[in-house]
């Protein structure tokens, strides 16, 4: 399924779509965007709680060293009142504000050897430096001041229950609140942004149609908008539809294909279809201003969106796929200017059902070397194998999940899959029936060439695993916005380590369990298994958690992997924390490992528990359970369990030859299948499509 961006015309619908576009095209005069109304004051309110505040003025926070002179003159420990302590901490600052030369004040004890000293109208962080210089300071810095984490949501229009657009969606903005009982599989990016939007260093490249920068959700970065200058890399004319080849305008012209094309010439395997608008779209969900009064809201609103056009009409060549994700990575690519602003996260809601190939691997290998993560869309191909370029290794390739938190019908599965996102459902829609569920983003009215700045509603819905992965993207955006030194592997760990389970309940009546996907095998709606059930993975490590996968980018997050496979009675499970990820700045310092539970199957570890991996030696089938404490430089500390199921070992059989040999019947079959499949296929004439 190319695309799952659905245009309804006929009968009510054009004076529907009329209405709608009567209600959005000119948001700056609504309403809700003057500045006196509640909700207006209420969302300025919450960006600026934002911003950090200023340290106090002319106070500095003080270390000694262990060493210092002037502890060992004017010890705490001989002050035995209150009135003592202040006397201590007074002479300790007048001693060091001599050894400045600045007339220092005593504040409050923070610890044995820290204390805070003030100066009337001086500078903080000019006075943290002079103060950090003396050569009894461990360390000096200004007392700053941290306001309460809260999670308030935007003022955009369409973000919140009750739509403000006559044709819906009803729901706004679901897929970015906190879950509930009826949006499960809501991934709380809402609670994310108590932690910022996102820094303006990060850049998420979004590589599809190219964009509308006019859209007023979207925008230049130069005219204080997100969108980057970016780059097309449509090589070919006809597809490209802007009348030439690569250029340094990455705008979306729009990639109607007409019923005299379909099927013709280049178009020969296209349908008839109006434009998709796709890549503002996606961009859209990645980093739509918030707060703004307007429309609705990014994952990462605080991101840089750098729009990289590689489709066109109908499809996208590997060629300008490949090239573009290497520029978009900070890549030379020959014949290209150089890109001026490297992504740090690349997001392709776009592939086919082929496997990945030597080319894709190579340019995946290249850019995730680099530390760039590459999130791709599953597919939507109704629940069949996972299609490039999301299968490739490194690649955090990601499924789609109905509200209530099931695999949606479109997507599709296998264990390439990292975790599942929202991609938007409709709930047994039938003609001229509105979708209820989808994901919302922003688009143009035109069905040709672009007319007017609109986005999806109920009736022109956008449902897909194409509106899954820029969720993914954007939330990664805040990551490294929270730890611009993460590397791609630890941006898989944070996102698979803090995801929520799949539902086991809650689907529509009769929902199966997903099975392995099947080339040419529907599978429509079905529970994902989660981690120690059967056929784990299918949808990945679980749903999306963006404020936990924030929370841990910034804290830290200790990781068990159980190194030595399947656990077997009578043979050593070794365990491993080499992935656990502490704070920004800090290290690791220690390793705690535990015997939760024992289970029956083992009674102690068999070598040390102080060191990054540990092992244990089962006598007994059953499930035993580890703790894992992970503590940093800074003293703090993380934690995280296992449950690890013994099973027997497998018999061992006498009976057959046992040589290893292929008869030569065999070997001729084998021959004669490889020949045959090397028939069938085209080796280059894949060509990429919108997911």
């Amino acid at each position: 399924m190319a695309s799952l961006h659905r245009r309804l015309r006929g009968g009510l619908i054009p004076a529907l779509l009329a209405a709608a576009l009567a209600g959005v095209v000119a948001p700056a005069a609504a309403p809700e965007a003057k500045a006196a109304t509640p909700a207006a004051r209420k969302a300025a309110s919450a960006v600026a709680a934002r911003k950090p505040l200023p340290p106090v003025p002319g106070e500095v926070i003080v270390r000694f060293k262990a060493d210092a002179a002037t502890l060992k003159t004017h010890a705490l420990a001989a002050a035995a009142k209150p009135q003592d302590v202040s006397a201590v901490l007074a002479r300790r600052a007048a001693t060091l504000g001599a050894r400045v030369g600045r007339p220092l004040e005593a504040g409050e004890a923070v610890g044995d050897r820290m204390q805070v000293v003030r100066l009337g109208g001086a500078d903080a962080a000019e006075l943290a430096r002079r103060l950090a210089a003396d050569p009894e300071v461990e360390f000096a810095e200004p007392n700053g001041r941290q306001r309460r984490l809260q999670t308030v949501p935007p003022n955009d229009p369409l973000y919140a229950f009750g739509s403000r657009q006559p044709n819906g969606p009803d729901a706004g903005q679901w897929y970015l609140r906190p879950p509930d009982g009826t949006f499960v599989s809501a991934a709380n990016v809402q609670g994310a942004w108590a932690r910022g939007f996102g820094s303006a260093s990060v850049v998420v490249a979004v590589l599809d149609t190219g964009v509308r920068f006019e859209h007023p959700d979207l925008g230049r970065v130069a005219t204080g908008g997100k969108l980057l200058p970016g780059y097309d890399f449509v090589t070919d004319v006809a597809v490209a539809n802007d009348g030439d080849a690569r250029d340094a305008d990455p705008s979306d012209p729009g990639d109607w294909v007409s019923a005299g094309e379909a099927g013709v010439g280049v178009f020969d395997d296209c349908f008839e279809s109006p434009s998709s608008w796709h890549g503002t779209a996606t961009a859209s969900l990645v980093g739509a201003m918030a707060g703004n009064a307007i429309g609705m809201a990014g994952a990462a609103p605080g991101v840089r969106v750098l729009p990289v056009r590689v489709l066109g009409k109908c499809f996208g060549r590997d060629s300008d796929i490949q090239a573009a994700m290497r520029w978009a990575a900070g890549i030379s690519v020959a014949g290209v200017p150089d890109n001026q602003n490297p992504a740090k996260v690349l997001n392709l809601s776009l592939g086919s059902s082929n496997a990945c190939s030597a080319a894709y691997q190579a340019a995946v290998d290249e850019i995730v070397a680099r530390g760039v993560v590459i999130v791709a869309a599953a597919g939507n191909d109704t629940g069949k194998p996972v299609g490039v370029p999301a299968n490739c290794n490194g690649v955090v390739a990601v499924g789609g999940l109905r509200h209530v938190g099931t695999k949606v019908g479109f997507s599709d599965l296998g264990p390439q899959i990292a975790l599942s996102a929202p991609g938007g459902n409709c709930v047994n829609i039938g003609p001229n029936e509105p979708c209820l569920y989808p994901v919302l983003a922003a688009l143009d009215a035109g069905l040709t060439g672009p007319q007017a700045s609109i986005w999806s509603d109920s009736f022109d819905f956008t449902v897909g695993t194409s509106f899954a992965a820029p969720q993914v993207a954007g939330v990664v955006g805040l990551l490294f916005s929270q730890s611009p030194s993460l590397t791609a592997a630890q941006v898989r760990t944070l996102l698979q380590g803090t995801v929520r389970p799949f539902p086991t309940t809650g689907g529509t009546a009769g929902t199966p369990v997903c099975a392995a996907p099947s080339a040419g095998v529907d599978q429509l709606e079905c529970y994902c298994p989660n981690p120690g059930a059967a056929g784990y993975p299918l949808c990945g490590a679980g749903m999306l958690d963006a404020a936990s996968a924030v929370t841990a980018a910034a804290t830290g997050l200790a990781v068990i992997d159980v190194t030595s496979g399947a656990a077997v009675r009578g043979q050593a499970v070794t365990l491993s924390a080499t992935r656990s990820i502490v704070a920004p700045g800090r290290s690791i310092a220690s390793w705690s490992w535990s015997l939760v539970n024992g289970g029956g199957a083992v009674s102690a570890f068999t070598g040390a528990v102080d060191a990054s991996t540990a092992a244990l030696t089962p006598t007994a089938t059953g499930t035993f359970v580890v703790g894992l404490t992970v503590t940093d430089s800074a003293g703090a500390s993380k934690t995280a369990t296992v449950s690890v199921t013994v099973a027997e070992p497998a018999p061992t059989s006498s009976s057959g030859s046992g040589s290893g040999a292929t008869s030569p019947l065999w070997t001729a079959l084998l021959v004669l299948a490889v020949l045959a499949l090397a028939r069938v296929r085209r080796p280059g004439a894949q060509r990429e499509r919108p997911r």
